[in-house]
């Protein structure tokens, strides 16, 4: 998911539209976690996740942090969010001990 979500609405408050979009994202993390995957390449899904007022000021965050991302811009009125999520198999190193 690469996207342009704006902050500001005429029919909605700036930390409900924020709810929105996490709604959005948490719907889209879902349904990538849900598909099948090649078992005997990788384990699980993880994700690469930039975020920030555009594609050039993107910063590398985790998944986790998206939510805090998407807070700040609230707080500093951005007047949109731009957040890039995608999908990769990954397969679990050995355990070292």
């Amino acid at each position: 998911m690469k996207k342009v979500f704006p902050l500001v609405s005429e029919r909605h408050q700036p930390a409900r539209v924020a709810e929105q979009i996490r709604a959005e994202v948490r719907k889209y993390l879902k349904r990538e976690r849900g598909k099948k995957l090649d078992e005997e390449l990788f384990d699980y899904w993880a994700f690469d996740c930039r975020a920030g007022k555009s594609v050039e000021e993107a910063k590398i965050c985790h998944e986790k942090e998206i939510t805090k991302v998407l807070d700040e811009a609230v707080t500093e009125q951005w007047p949109v969010i731009y957040l890039e999520i995608l999908a990769k198999g990954v397969k679990r190193g050995a355990k070292k001990g």
